[in-house]
């Protein structure tokens, strides 16, 4: 379980996000970065009984700042990635610890642009399972802020702005996310919610995976 005590650290660290403040503190961070790592772990193994897992990523707390306006030098929330196995298996899931701010989320944040082109060619031809399974009552439980993500203000290339699923077309990313309180990650059930919500993701990984492993004739490219 995560503790309070995650929450004061980042708390903290918010209210003095600089490098001095960062080092006087240090082992107060190896601590509570060691018990979010271990958490992280936890909910692998957890995930790994229910999916395919290629890789888990615990990103670090150290921000780049090279292009950033902001340049304060650290990250106040802990998070973890987890990919699926490629190439069958598409999709990612992460999970971000924050004060007042903790999410679970999972999907496609950056297509590549093949792999873009051809869901929105999917989308074109027919977005009916698509829609379908956004409207799953289930889904909609778990995901309330449906499919999320950046899209273009119009239409893409060659495509027709009069589409009547263009709003789904016109999209950059493909997204769920899951609010949690600190009330909630602090739950004993909290990792048990965590793995609920990668599993509602699941159908949507199913769709998305079975559209980017096949051509527009529906054959397998593998």
């Amino acid at each position: 379980m995560l503790t309070n005590s995650t929450f004061e650290y980042l708390d903290l660290l918010k209210k003095n996000n600089n490098r001095d403040w960062f080092t006087d503190n240090k082992k107060r961070f190896e601590v509570e970065n060691k018990n979010a790592k271990n958490f992280f772990t936890e909910v692998l193994a957890d995930l790994e009984k229910i999916d395919s897992i290629e890789r888990m990523q615990v990103f670090r707390i150290y921000r780049d700042v090279r292009f950033s306006k902001d340049k304060t030098p650290y990250k106040t929330h802990f998070s973890v990635g987890f990919t699926r196995t490629k190439p069958l298996l598409r999709g990612g899931m992460y999970l971000h610890i924050e004060d007042g701010g903790s999410f679970v989320g999972g999907g496609f944040w950056e297509p590549n642009n093949e792999d873009l082109y051809r869901i929105r060619k999917e989308l074109e031809l027919d977005a009916s399972d698509l829609k379908e399974l956004l409207n799953d009552e289930k889904f909609k439980f778990y995901f309330k802020n449906g499919l999320e993500g950046e899209e273009l203000k119009t239409a893409p290339k060659n495509f027709d702005k009069n589409h009547p699923d263009i709003h789904l077309i016109r999209k950059k990313q493909f997204l769920l996310t899951r609010q949690f309180s600190n009330k909630e990650v602090l739950a004993p059930q909290f990792k048990e919610e965590v793995i609920a919500t990668f599993a509602a993701m699941r159908p949507f990984f199913d769709y998305m995976s079975d559209v980017l492993t096949t051509d527009l004739n529906g054959e397998s490219l593998y």
